[in-house]
């Protein structure tokens, strides 16, 4: 069974940076387009960042373009989101999710999805 595990995230002050990281097990990176998500309280939950499997497209939230970069390392069965320039409306708890098909910007196109990871910047 495919599981996927976020972690990087913490309490930083605006405009500081922080790295997330997503590994997944019981299966390979490479069979998966990947995406990070994010919801803050009372909010619906919003698309970050998405890469296909090979890395050859990637598509970004308009609110985090120029100040997020997502990655992924199919050799270490890992992906990234660098993100830099935070702001308190980032502050959110962040998951990563596979899907078995392709890159989407919709929630419902992931088959998995992992426990999230929360970022706090702070003003």
């Amino acid at each position: 069974q495919v599981q996927l595990v976020e972690s990087g995230g913490g309490l930083v002050q605006a405009g500081g940076s922080l790295r997330l990281s997503c590994v997944l097990s019981g299966g390979f990176l490479e069979n998966y387009a990947m995406g990070w998500f994010r919801q803050a309280p009372g909010k619906e939950r919003e698309f970050v960042a998405g890469i296909s499997w090979n890395g050859g497209r990637i598509a970004y939230g308009d609110s985090v373009k120029g100040r997020f970069t997502i990655s992924r390392d199919n050799t270490k069965n890992t992906m990234y989101l660098q993100m830099t320039s935070l702001k308190p409306d980032d502050t959110a708890v962040y998951y990563c999710a596979a899907a078995a098909t392709t890159l989407t910007r919709l929630p419902s196109g992931y088959d998995y999805w992992g426990q999230g990871t929360q970022v706090t910047a702070s003003s």
